[in-house]
């Protein structure tokens, strides 16, 4: 089994620039969780921490400016996953970003016991380097921990 599955949340996600400049797009105290199941699916989210409440009750409503800043704080796909060496294969399925369903994210990862980093590949935009790097804890499960419930 490979030793990215299990349950990891997010310590932090940032953007390296030129080497050198670092930002937090959602911000320093994002919140998020990848799963990597042993049977190859996976499924993670992201999301700015204390994100403004929508009015209403309906999760597909309230304003048009609301919904947008909403979608702007949290970024979430699922799909199936492959670990090949030092990178995981994410066959992307579906996504918040729509532009990114029905595609193929290469992550190069490191892992050591409970933490993960997983990085993008180095991209080029507007003369600057990218890399964004996700750092994840793994969730420990205790033995004698209660199932979960309804």
């Amino acid at each position: 089994m490979s030793a990215i599955v299990g349950e990891w949340r997010l310590l932090h996600w940032r953007r390296i620039i030129n080497d050198s400049a670092i930002e937090y797009p959602l911000g320093e105290d994002a919140e998020g969780v990848i799963l990597y199941l042993p049977d190859g699916l996976m499924m993670v989210q992201m999301a700015s921490a204390d994100r403004p409440k929508i009015d209403g009750g309906d999760p597909l409503g309230g304003p048009e400016s609301d919904r947008a800043a909403a979608y702007s704080t949290c970024l979430a796909y699922f799909g199936r996953y492959e670990v090949k060496g030092q990178q995981v294969i994410h066959r992307i399925e579906a996504s918040l970003y729509p532009n990114w369903s029905e595609t193929t994210a290469v992550r190069p990862f490191e892992v050591d016991h409970d933490h993960l980093v997983l990085r993008t590949p180095l991209a080029t935009a507007n003369g600057k380097t990218v890399v964004n790097e996700m750092a994840w804890r793994r969730v420990t499960k205790h033995a004698g921990d209660p199932p979960p419930q309804d």
